[in-house]
């Protein structure tokens, strides 16, 4: 997909500026977050012009080229990111319960495979409107999603066997391609096949219903499930019907259905829990700070990526609606992790947070502008910058931690975080603007 190659450099070069005023973040200046080094560098993943560098950034993009793909790979290193936080900022806040069992696990897992379920069909389905649903950008779409599938029936298999596992995914494929249905009906205006996409997600509510209370000997009734499932259906159409209208709020309905089926991950994780005796509760506090954790890391890596698509598809560039809803969902899910801080550390740390992670994502923005313009030198910056607040995020962690997050380790994981979603904003220039 090349889309708008021409005309769409100059809109997407103001990026960092509207990004700024959207999000009040601040990149570039002299904060203390550059780095530098004595060697040359530049990343062998992309297809830009290379130039001789005067710093290493210290991090080097990983592209495959295929958007979803890096995508989900960005998305996967968050849980951990999530455990290794949560096991810290429990510690130090004495918060009851466990962050490791078993039963948090599974929770914490299932929150972040139903979460990308949500963000995965809707990006897919922007992208079925944008390049067409027979292009090799939707089939791209369609394998990732795919994958997504395979994860959540192998975690079925591990708990309630190989024929249980068959049964999912057989039930989950079906769900899949009847929104695919739905959504192909809302784009074309074909009400009818609407309707007739809608009342086979009905059924499937019903038959996951059954399906759930079977495994879990009772612990999950099939009503209960069927009614959850049932808010999974009218949320994720939701956000279709937006994307399908060209609404500019769609990331907002997007982010409300995945924000639903955390909730159902809670449930689900719960009975099957206590249908297989793990070791554990899922909702102690300590395995919902995991949950949360994973829940709004995630999040933000499938949201920068949604911000990133408008950006580089929207008429308009960064100055559309769309890029600009966006950005203003990216930065409620900024708001909600500062949130949590301030509840294990209070509001002055809440706050400090809230501008350091701000600060970060314009990094991300300058270089998603870097890409789109081909601008290797300002894309070399951007990734100083963000190998500089590595350090700075590191220090801050083991500040409200007192000591039981090392600055170090902090900093080494943010870097697989930095290397992973500069890497999907590469496969989204290369693919969206050429």
């Amino acid at each position: 997909m090349r889309l708008r190659s021409k005309g769409t450099g100059y809109a997407v070069a103001v990026m960092a500026t509207g990004l700024t005023l959207t999000l009040g973040a601040c990149s570039g200046g002299d904060d203390g977050m550059n780095s530098s080094a004595s060697s040359p560098s530049s990343s062998s993943t992309m297809d830009h012009n290379s130039m001789d560098m005067a710093t290493d950034p210290g991090v080097d993009p990983v592209s495959t080229g295929d958007p979803f793909a890096d995508a989900r790979t960005a998305a996967a290193h968050m849980p951990e990111t999530a455990l290794t936080l949560a096991t810290g900022l429990a510690k130090a806040t004495d918060t009851a319960g466990e962050v490791d069992s078993d039963a948090a696990t599974l929770r914490a897992n299932l929150t972040a495979m139903l979460q990308e379920h949500v963000y995965l069909t809707g990006i897919g389905v922007a992208t079925a409107y944008t390049a067409g649903p027979d292009s090799a950008e939707f089939a791209a779409a369609k394998t990732a999603l795919d994958g997504n599938t395979q994860d959540l029936t192998d975690a079925i298999g591990t708990l309630a066997g190989d024929d249980a596992a068959q049964q999912f995914d057989q039930v989950w494929t079906d769900h899949v391609g009847y929104f695919v249905d739905y959504a192909v009906a809302k784009k074309s205006g074909d009400q009818a096949a609407a309707d007739a996409a809608q009342a086979n997600l009905t059924q499937y509510t019903q038959d996951a219903g059954a399906f759930f209370e079977q495994i879990s000997n009772g612990e999950l009734p099939a009503a209960a499930v069927t009614e959850a499932l049932g808010m999974h259906v009218s949320t994720m159409s939701a956000a279709i019907d937006a994307l399908a209208a060209g609404d500019p709020t769609a990331s907002d309905t997007l982010r409300a259905a995945a924000e639903h089926v955390g909730m159902d991950a809670g449930t689900i994780a719960t009975g099957l829990a206590k249908a297989t005796d793990l070791a554990g509760d899922p909702m102690d506090d300590a395995s919902t700070l995991r949950s949360n954790l994973t829940a709004l890391l995630q999040e933000h890596v499938y949201l920068a990526a949604f911000a990133v698509f408008n950006a580089y598809t929207a008429d308009g560039g960064v100055e559309s609606p769309a890029f600009t809803a966006a950005a203003a969902t990216l930065d409620a899910n900024s708001v909600a992790l500062s949130d949590a801080v301030t509840s294990l550390a209070g509001a002055d740390n809440g706050a400090a947070f809230l501008e350091l992670w701000r600060q970060h994502i314009g990094f991300f923005v300058d270089y998603a502008v870097a890409d789109a313009t081909m601008d290797e030198d300002a894309r070399q910056q951007a990734l100083l910058d963000l190998d500089g607040y590595r350090p700075q995020a590191g220090a801050f962690f083991e500040k409200v931690s007192g000591g039981e997050l090392p600055a170090d380790e902090i900093a080494a994981g943010l870097g697989m975080h930095v290397s992973t979603l500069a890497g999907a904003i590469d496969s989204l220039a290369k693919a969206l603007v050429g």
